[in-house]
């Protein structure tokens, strides 16, 4: 049995989008930016594109900006920001403590120019406070950025209710809604959303493709310099097959979110009743307001990359958070920022499951998941001390 669950980290392209790519690699190569009739079928396609991505989220499609991912269009926004606000005199910057590290280290590099970066933190299910982001805000803020679903937790955040704040205290507000975008309705007019990111690979779409909201009037900063593609705000030829599927990926994810959800939040809640059997575990994030799919525990007295490497063993993808960290012997940033130690935030799961996923592959997941922590701490020198009394427990022993 190969069960996939890291859907977090991409998504198995749809059949539709992988048509849609190769139909418009084969029959509309042309350039777009090209003034004979195969270029401009090619800026047709690109354009019927940006419409359909627009209509995803009540927007102009004037406001959508392709881009390689989600990665670019979080550079791109937050520079954006950070430049306006410069020339206003305006070097202040909101942001939170469980970003991706696409935002922060962004942020980091502001920094080293000169712009004061305010981190607020979260609570212990990785909420944060709109009246916490209220108070951050001063006179000198340019930018509040805050990311509507957290990669590794699955938290939602109050994204409607800071972008309201955001607007009465007249500054711009940006959202990485990689991880919502195809999971959650978004609506970026209702949310007060200025600016959003969203990359494609994570709602069945292909890699290296992605999308930057930006409401109109907001002036953008290239990051990419080099052609007048894009309305002049991001140079390169567009990947016009990848383009097309992500907008057919998008459209198909966005009309299936009601009855897409509720398979996908019962099976999550499931496996999350059937992992919290196991002693001395706990969930990480809120258990209501969380992505459908999203299933974060840490265990006591074991370490995440044995844990990941055994489920692999046995035909489960899973793995211990972000995946643009994994290569990182640190332990997340994110567990650390909700107040998870660093002895169980190392023992950490995270598994995000697609709608396809049955009763028989939920079952499996749940006795491997169990089997495995129970071979691990057999191991452990560290789960010794802890069933000795050396040292004491952090997690109840079956948590409520």
């Amino acid at each position: 049995m190969r069960i996939y669950a890291d859907n977090a980290a991409t998504t198995r392209m749809s059949e539709e989008a992988i048509e849609t790519m190769v139909k418009v690699a084969r029959e509309t190569f042309g350039n777009p930016s090209s003034l004979y009739e195969i270029g401009q079928a090619a800026k047709d396609v690109l354009e019927n594109a940006r419409e359909t991505v627009a209509e995803c989220f009540n927007c102009s499609p004037r406001e959508i900006y392709f881009t390689s991912g989600g990665s670019e269009a979080d550079n791109q926004a937050i520079i954006s920001a950070a430049r306006i606000g410069e020339k206003a005199g305006k070097k202040h910057i909101v942001s939170t403590t469980i970003e991706h590290h696409a935002v922060l280290h962004t942020l980091k590099k502001l920094e080293k120019e000169g712009f004061k970066i305010t981190l607020v933190g979260v609570n212990s299910k990785g909420t944060v406070n709109p009246e916490d982001i209220k108070a951050a805000i001063t006179d000198e803020t340019a930018l509040v950025s805050v990311m509507f679903v957290n990669n590794e937790i699955g938290t939602i955040e109050p994204i409607a209710e800071i972008g309201e704040i955001c607007r009465e205290k007249g500054v711009l507000f940006h959202t990485d809604a990689v991880q919502a975008a195809g999971q959650i309705k978004i609506d970026v007019k209702s949310q007060n959303i200025d600016m959003m990111s969203v990359s494609a690979h994570k709602f069945h779409g292909p890699k290296g493709v992605g999308a930057l909201y930006v409401r109109r009037g907001i002036p953008l900063t290239n990051i990419i310099e080099g052609g007048a593609q894009e309305r002049g705000k991001r140079g390169g030829t567009e990947n016009v097959p990848g383009i097309a599927a992500m907008a057919v990926a998008l459209k198909t994810e966005c009309e299936k979110i009601p009855a897409k959800t509720e398979k996908l939040v019962n099976a999550r809640d499931k496996i999350i009743s059937g992992l919290k059997k196991i002693p001395y575990s706990s969930l990480n994030g809120e258990l209501e307001k969380r992505s459908p799919g999203n299933i974060n525990f840490c265990f006591e007295g074991i370490e995440g990359e044995s844990l990941l490497l055994l489920l692999d063993d046995k035909g489960i993808c899973a793995s211990s958070g972000s995946a643009c960290t994994s290569g990182s012997l640190d332990p997340s940033h994110v567990l650390l920022a909700i107040g998870r130690p660093h002895e169980v935030a190392h023992g950490s799961l995270r598994l995000s499951i697609g709608e396809d996923i049955t009763e028989n592959e939920i079952d499996y997941i749940i006795k491997s998941v169990e089997q495995v922590v129970s071979y691990l701490r057999g191991m452990s020198p560290f789960w010794h001390d802890l069933e000795t009394g050396k040292r004491k427990h952090i997690f109840k022993e079956i948590e409520e």
